[in-house]
Order: C-alpha cells, then sequence, then structure tokens
C-alpha cells in the first residue's frame, strides 16, 4: 500500500510562541495556575506567597502550609486564657440569671 502525501496550497501556520512562565512575574491567570499548578507551588516555597487573578482582580494567594499554620495561630486557647489572667476584673464573681423561656406553640398548617 502506498501513502500519498498531502498537498495543500496554503503554507502550514506555525504555532505562536508561547512566553514562559519562568520569563514573567507578577500575578497568575487563573488559568495559567490551574495549567502549571505544579509551578506554582514551586514558586510559592522559593518565591513567597503568589496572588493568583480572575478578571483582573485579585481573588487568592496562595501561601505555604508553614505560612498559614503561622497566621492562623496556635489554636489551643492559650493566648485567651493568659488574656483573661491578666483582666484587671480577674477577681470579680459573675453570677448568670437564668429565666424560663416562655413556650409558644408553633403553628400547624
Amino acid at each position: 500500500m502506498t501513502r500519498i502525501a498531502k498537498t495543500s496550497s496554503a503554507p502550514r501556520r506555525a504555532k505562536p510562541a508561547r512566553k514562559a512562565r519562568s520569563a514573567r512575574s507578577g500575578p497568575w491567570l487563573l488559568r495559567e495556575a490551574k495549567a502549571h499548578f505544579s509551578e506554582l507551588v514551586r514558586r510559592v516555597h522559593s518565591e513567597g506567597p503568589q496572588h493568583v487573578t480572575v478578571h483582573g482582580k485579585d481573588e487568592v494567594v496562595v501561601i505555604s502550609a508553614d505560612e498559614f499554620r503561622r497566621l492562623k495561630g496556635d489554636q489551643t486557647g492559650a493566648e485567651l486564657i493568659a488574656a483573661m489572667q491578666a483582666s484587671p476584673y480577674r477577681g470579680i464573681e459573675l453570677t448568670a440569671e437564668r429565666a424560663a423561656m416562655p413556650v409558644r406553640e408553633a403553628p400547624f398548617p
């Protein structure tokens, strides 16, 4: 069987060269962030927080897990306990007044 090469009168267009993301700086377009997620993560570790835009508006900032934990803070409540113990009102006795709540019947359809 012989293959016949197709010939066309119009020359083939070369695909336009894409700018490499590594050559750019600044915020990521959402489609770039999705297409190059591994690079985005690498840049978070090497360059710091990375901004992602949607329709030209900053939408999210990607940060490392260590930075997130640092910003989130300790969830033990130790800071609240320390603040309450340092309060000048620490010795005040608080009593809660309790009253019975009125019960209303719910209307049924």
